[in-house]
Formats: C-alpha cells, structure tokens, sequence
C-alpha cells in the first residue's frame, strides 16, 4: 500500500503530550508520535476542556445507572457535565466525518472505550464498567468508527487489527463513499473478499449473500447496511487458524503453475506459521512472491496482502 496522503485520525489530546488532564499533565503516546503519525494526520479532542473544566480541575467520574451513567465531579456531584459530554462526541461525530478512526485514553470517564468504572451508591463501581461519555456520543453519531485504546495498542494483534479498520475504512470512504455506485460498493468487495476471511468466514459469506440481492434496495441503505456488517466483521481480530486458512485459499490460485518444489516449500512455511514457529510475515511474503509470477488481476488486488503500509512491520509480530 502506498500513502498518497496522510489518513485523519481523532486522539485524545493528552496522548499528544498536551497537558489537559485533571491534574495538568499528559498521557503522551510515544508510538503514536513517532510510528503512527507517518501514516496519520492525528486530530487531538479533550472533551473534558471542551465542556469548560478548567486545568487543572476537579477530576470527573461515571455514577449510578450502567445503562445511562452521569458524569459528576468527584468531589463535588454537583458539578454534572453528562450532556455536554455527550453532545460534544455528536458534534463531532457530526462535524468530522472524514475521520477514519480514534485512538482513546484508557479508563477515561470521557474518553474511555470499554470497562470505565460506573461508580454505585454503595461507592465500589458496577461489573464489567461501562463507556465515557464523549465516546458513547461519537458511537452514536458514527458507528462504524474504528475506535482503540492506546493501552492495547501494546498488543501485537490488537495493533494490527485497529490500523486494518482503520486503512479499510479509509479505503471505503475514498472507493465508495465518494463515489456511490453499486459497481464501486461490488468492487469493494470484491478487493476485500481474502480480509474478510481472515477475520470471519462466517462475515465473508454473508456479505456475499447481501450483495447478491443487494441491488433491490436503495443504493444509500445498501451502502450503510454493508459498511456496518464489514466494520463489525473486520473488526475481530484475526486468529492463526484463519490466517492459515487464506494462504492456502490464495495459494489455490496457483496450483497448476507452481512446480511441486516450490509448492512444498510454500506449504512448509504455511505449516511453521501455523505451528508457531514463525510469524505471519514469513509465509505471507513468500506467497506474495510466486503471485507477482503467478497471479491473476483478482488475487493480486486483494487487501489481505498489503491492507496497510509494510514499513509498519505490523505482520512481523502476529
């Protein structure tokens, strides 16, 4: 994949190194800062500065139902900013369409993705936790976003994963949003059929069932039922049982014009990965290598191969 620009991407201001949190510092995400800005144009919120707390200022925390929390100072419940965080994540849901992903700050009761204390009466938070509020009101208004906690970038899997939605979104967006067709939203597909797999064979299959039929609906529902059935798919992490199953659907491809050598030796690279003994990058560019020679247009275009930029040495580490 090569990067003509720069993909915009939301962040929480304080990864950036600004100092807006509670108590004047920062959180600063030095792999978003030095590896991830080379491919994204990162656009900084703090939705806590936005709706007028101070810095510093008294920290916030989720209360009372885990459904509808309220976000209320921690030292004073008086002081509520539930609606003002939740109509600034709308906004800008609203206003900056062209995001293509969001990296959050962990346990944030603004920011925060998944697991945010929701604190009882009895003052211990409930199971499980639940949402910051800015992000609930940009789920609201783009659900389809792809949205990741700093923290669990440190996951090798979970790393690649968010950058894949966030380079398919971005892909979607330039292929088919700004240019609504049943062609383009087909070719799409087409091109995204192996990523697909890789992540549900069970999304693969279905999706390929819509767009069989899909050409009866209006194109804008087509187009907004399959973005949301794609980015739900895509976004299970693919495991290594999947990912074996696709090199070998795509080495498929070239099984009359691989002589037997080069065919053992591509499934003995397949096999290692498979048992672990090496990572996906491996397998992955020697398949890459006998489909230059081999492939047809269809296989060499799929996303799977390259769905974001080799520099970032994502398959190096899964």
């Amino acid at each position: 994949m090569e990067m003509t620009h720069k993909i915009p991407v939301g962040i929480s201001a304080c990864l950036t190194g600004q100092k807006v949190r509670f108590n004047g510092g920062h959180k600063q995400s030095r792999y978003c800062l030095d590896v991830l800005s080379d491919c994204f144009d990162f656009m900084p919120f703090c939705p806590e500065v936005a709706v007028g707390l101070g810095v510093p200022r008294q920290p916030i925390r989720l209360v009372g139902d885990v459904k509808a929390p309220r976000a209320v100072g921690t030292n004073d419940p008086s002081l509520d900013v539930t609606e003002g965080l939740l109509a600034h994540g709308r906004r800008v849901g609203n206003e900056m369409a062209e995001l293509c992903g969001y990296v959050v700050i962990k346990g944030s009761p603004s920011c925060g993705y998944e697991r945010v204390k929701i604190y009882q009466e009895n003052n211990y938070p409930a199971p499980g936790g639940g949402r910051g509020l800015f992000v609930q009101g940009l789920m609201e208004t783009n659900p389809v976003l792809p949205i990741e906690e700093e923290g669990r970038l440190n996951d090798p899997v979970l790393r690649e994963n968010f950058i894949t939605r966030v380079f398919a979104f971005y892909s979607w967006k330039q292929a088919v949003e700004a240019d609504p067709s049943y062609h383009n939203l087909l070719e799409f597909h087409a091109c995204n059929k192996y990523l697909l797999m890789a992540h549900s064979y069970d999304g693969y299959k279905q999706l390929g069932r819509f767009l069989a039929e899909a050409h009866e609906q209006p194109l804008e529902d087509a187009m907004a039922e399959y973005i949301r059935r794609f980015m739900a798919y895509i976004g299970q992490p693919a495991e290594r049982k999947t990912h074996v199953n696709v090199l070998m659907h795509m080495m498929g491809y070239m099984k009359k014009a691989l002589d037997s050598e080069c065919k053992q030796e591509l499934l003995e690279s397949i096999e290692q990965y498979r048992r672990g003994e090496v990572h996906l990058v491996v397998p992955l560019t020697m398949l890459k290598h006998y489909l230059k020679r081999h492939g047809s247009e269809y296989i060499l275009n799929q996303a799977y191969l390259d769905p974001h930029p080799h520099q970032l040495g994502l398959r190096n580490y899964i």
